[in-house]
């Protein structure tokens, strides 16, 4: 079978959604983030250096030296969900999937060139084939978005920022773009989420995945509705000091934290974009060419607005209430102007008498002024 065979179709029947654009499921997060980190300053001359100088090949062999690579020989199971969410997304070549030895569970999707997807086997041990493949369908996400090159170039400065820790200037700038790269990285996990899901068709399989890489394999000791509770306490517990601590504590990871990914989730799932999707309607690759990135920038900053307005957190309530103070002032001044000058330029209007009749009010300060 060749690395461009889909194979069967899925083993269960789901939807597929031929010619999908990435622009069907990506976060408007992950957008704006992007192009944030594009127009730091730096970034661009940086990425093209680095892009000549990773270790790309170096880093397939090594997956290909010290990993299994999964094939119909070797975790064939693992390699029937590749197929199928490949075949699902429409992406048209399977790239190559490892599994490599490593307790903690993770999964990665890494390339300039081409991706490589990458499991570790405390992932793959946790869990169970409904799970797996919601994860396998997140990662072929990662793949179709083109999150692969990025993702490479955050591995490699993260570890090149330890390396020259002791050169201040330097550390300085690398850090800035690693900060950056994190913050984007954590928005394309809530896109590749969604690809996930798009993959897997069933939301609870992919609540439960998320709540076990939180707390491990105890499925029978967790409930998926008391964990997106968490979330919405999370959110909305705690005062201005607890704000600035969740972006404190947010800050060093590349990924979101694991309920508030599972409440992100669930929301779009019960979204009309979803079921638009679901139903057939979505962007297609062809026309991403044609695509407006004002609209993009648009629908990113409605995001936000929606997400200030709506969200519990007491640092976004204090940001939504001062600018609906300030629009409440704008608007009240804007009135009193309105009646000042407006009412002036009416009266004005019917041939100056009522300036006349000011005149008379003023007269005795009007002509004095004259006078003096």
């Amino acid at each position: 079978m060749t690395e461009n065979d889909h194979g069967s179709a899925p083993s269960r029947q789901r939807k597929r959604f031929p010619g999908i654009s990435s622009r069907a499921y990506e976060h408007p997060a992950d957008r704006s983030a992007l192009v944030a980190l594009r127009k730091l300053s730096g970034f661009d001359t940086a990425f093209k250096a680095l892009s000549g100088l990773l270790p790309e090949r170096s880093l397939r062999l090594l997956y290909l030296s010290d990993s299994v690579r999964v094939s119909d020989a070797q975790f064939s199971h693992l390699n029937d969900m590749l197929r199928d969410a490949c075949y699902i997304l429409d992406l048209e070549k399977v790239p190559p999937m490892y599994v490599t030895q490593d307790p903690k569970p993770n999964a990665m999707c890494i390339g300039l060139d081409e991706p490589i997807i990458v499991l570790t086997t405390g992932l793959v041990e946790l869990l169970d084939e409904e799970e797996m493949r919601a994860v396998v369908g997140h990662e072929v996400g990662h793949a179709l978005s083109g999150h692969a090159v990025y993702r490479t170039v955050l591995l490699f400065l993260t570890n090149l920022a330890l390396k020259i820790a002791w050169i201040p200037l330097g550390a300085v700038a690398i850090t800035a773009i690693v900060t950056a790269l994190r913050e984007w990285f954590r928005k394309s996990e809530l896109s590749a989420d969604r690809a996930g899901l798009l993959v897997g068709q069933d939301v609870r399989a992919s609540m439960r995945g998320l709540m076990k890489i939180a707390g491990g394999n105890h499925l029978h000791e967790m409930n998926v509705d008391a964990f997106l509770a968490q979330a919405d306490e999370y959110e909305k517990a705690g005062d201005l000091r607890d704000s600035v601590l969740k972006i404190l504590n947010v800050l060093p990871r590349s990924h979101p934290f694991t309920a508030v990914r599972a409440a992100e989730l669930k929301k779009w799932s019960e979204s009309r974009d979803f079921q638009r999707i679901m139903d057939g309607h979505y962007p297609k690759r062809s026309e991403d060419k044609d695509a407006s990135v004002s609209d993009s920038f648009r629908e990113s900053a409605g995001h936000y607005a929606e997400t200030v307005r709506n969200s519990k957190d007491p640092l976004f309530k204090l940001v939504g209430d001062i600018a609906g103070g300030a629009g409440d002032l704008a608007g009240d001044l804007g009135g009193r102007l309105r009646d000042r000058f407006g009412g002036q330029g009416s009266a004005k209007a019917d041939g100056g008498k009522a300036s006349a009749g000011d005149d008379e009010a003023r007269g005795d300060t009007g002509d004095g002024q004259k006078e003096g």
